[in-house]
């Protein structure tokens, strides 16, 4: 009797878990990684790449318009990097006009990377942090912008 109990209860903990992960993998349809690739003698570019789950597409940076869903970065001042332009985004962009923004929008599915050029200004290792905002959306709704906090490590010499 307290075997068969202890079976449902295990049983019932699995499905639980198996609910939560579900649940976990849909409120979180991207996944960030960040690297740094070293492209010249100090000089740096910061890779920060999203991968998309199936159904799901991210909202790329916008015309800069205040209320379009945009994906942005925000850099934690470095006395030790200077950043050379703006962030780019390298990937395939799906186009559509908006009616309810009145603009054109720009969103990714798949994947995207985006790529901030640096240059550091000694040859002490640093770390490059800051925070992601994005949007994702699949056919029936959005999530909430949220922030991703992000950490890249820049080596010395």
């Amino acid at each position: 009797m307290i075997k068969n109990y202890l079976k449902k209860m295990i049983a019932v903990e699995v499905l639980l878990l198996l609910a939560f992960y579900a649940e976990a993998q849909i409120n979180n349809p991207v996944i960030w990684s960040y690297t740094a690739k070293r492209t010249a003698d100090k000089t740096y570019e910061l890779h920060i790449t999203a991968s998309i789950n199936m159904g799901w597409h991210l909202y790329g940076q916008g015309s800069g318009r205040e209320l379009e869903p945009t994906t942005t970065f925000n850099f934690t001042k470095n006395p030790l990097l200077s950043f050379d332009g703006n962030v780019n985004e390298l990937g395939k962009p799906e186009k559509y006009y908006d009616k309810n923004y009145k603009a054109e929008l720009r969103y990714y599915t798949n994947t995207v990377d985006f790529v901030q050029k640096i240059k550091v200004r000694s040859a002490i290792a640093t770390v490059v942090k800051g925070t992601v905002n994005y949007v994702v959306c699949n056919d029936r709704s959005c999530l909430p912008p949220k922030d991703v906090p992000f950490a890249i490590n820049i080596a010395g010499k």
